[in-house]
């Protein structure tokens, strides 16, 4: 249960509230309370598709790759600037220590808003000349990342 007293949303339930999106349109499952939403954003008009996997396992933050393009080459060699891991490309959205983000939050209504405007300030990176990463947030020391949330990782390979 949520601080504050909203009980967790299960993985199902959060499929259920990202098939009734319209602003989030993909395709997913569940399976043993783990959530799979696939889909394609284009942060505004100009801007190039990205194909993403949202992964949400109950009782496990979410986690969000981008599985196309990949980011590394579109860096050229640079660093990719707020991220959890380069490979595979997991998007560091919010900061879990501050808890911004809990299970009790819709998914479609924070987190993947939180993508768009990842992908947005990625797209004004490149666009930059991969100089300034303009998006603010505090991205925790890898030290911070749990040896739990590696393994988790690795398993979203």
């Amino acid at each position: 249960m949520k601080y504050g007293g909203r009980p967790s949303l299960s993985a199902a339930q959060q499929l259920l509230h990202l098939r009734r999106s319209e602003v989030y349109p993909g395709s997913g499952s569940v399976a043993r309370g783990r959530l799979t939403w696939r889909m394609s954003r284009r942060p505004f008009p100009l801007a190039r598709e990205y194909d993403v996997r949202l992964v949400y396992q109950e009782g496990s933050p979410p986690q969000l790759i981008v599985d196309r393009p990949d980011l590394v080459l579109l860096a050229e060699g640079d660093k990719l600037p707020h991220v959890y891991s380069q490979r595979p490309t997991r998007l560091c959205l919010y900061w879990p220590k501050a808890q911004e983000w809990t299970s009790a939050d819709r998914l479609d209504q924070t987190f993947l808003p939180w993508m768009d405007t990842w992908l947005l300030y990625f797209e004004d990176w490149l666009a930059g000349g991969r100089k300034e990463w303009r998006g603010g947030g505090e991205h925790p020391d890898t030290a911070d990342v749990s040896s739990r949330e590696r393994r988790q990782l690795l398993a979203a390979r």
